[in-house]
């Protein structure tokens, strides 16, 4: 479905009418020109089992790919039942969405999206819900972001992430 933009440009639209970019993107998740070749998107609306979750956004994460974990983390977030599960879920995208921020060199998007990521996790620090080191994160996230603040650490590529569970 298209919707037409004024200046005669259609706009991709799923069937609810909701705005879709169907441009291809990059691994950092920007758009590139259409016809160009793309990394494939992670599909939207995947209902997962937060181990499902954690596994494919780890994996991403290791492949340089946060904008992608940051999708995976925001179905958690949007399909999750409890109103706790979504919060964290939703804490854990924004940290995702730091870090990509970082890796496109965005030094203020990733210092003040890290930030908010920490303070939006740390509440579930002592519960290491699904097994999640929620304080080291919120920790490393902190730490990042005052790296890039003070200079120190700009890209992602200099930030030493974290599992987002500890290995068996």
């Amino acid at each position: 479905m298209s919707e037409t933009r004024s200046g005669g440009q259609d706009r991709d639209r799923d069937e609810g009418g909701r705005a879709r970019n169907a441009r291809p993107r990059d691994g950092l998740g920007r758009p590139l020109p259409y016809g160009a070749d793309g990394v494939e998107r992670q599909p939207e609306g995947v209902v997962r089992t937060p181990g499902e979750t954690l596994a494919e956004a780890q994996e991403l994460l290791d492949d340089g790919m946060p904008f992608h974990a940051h999708e995976v983390f925001e179905d958690a977030w949007k399909s999750a039942s409890e109103p706790g599960d979504r919060a964290l879920w939703k804490g854990l995208a924004q940290l995702a969405v730091g870090v990509t921020h970082a890796a496109r060199g965005n030094a203020r998007g990733a210092e003040s999206l890290l930030r908010r990521a920490a303070d939006a996790i740390t509440p579930y620090g002592s519960d290491r819900p699904y097994g999640i080191e929620v304080g080291a994160l919120a920790d490393w996230a902190r730490g990042a972001a005052d790296a890039i603040a003070d200079g120190s650490s700009a890209t992602a590529a200099t930030l030493d992430l974290p599992r987002l569970r500890s290995r068996d």
